[in-house]
């Protein structure tokens, strides 16, 4: 039973954190963009 709750919280952290750097990628894209039109 252990190792399945430990399975279970490491795969949310996993996941987590998935979420947490596609999120940064996505505001960093952003970022670029609005100086590659300030740049125009």
């Amino acid at each position: 039973m252990k190792t399945l709750t430990l399975l279970l919280v490491t795969l949310s952290f996993f996941l987590a954190g998935c979420n947490t750097v596609h999120g940064l990628g996505q505001d960093i894209e952003k970022g670029g963009e609005a100086i590659q039109k300030a740049t125009k």
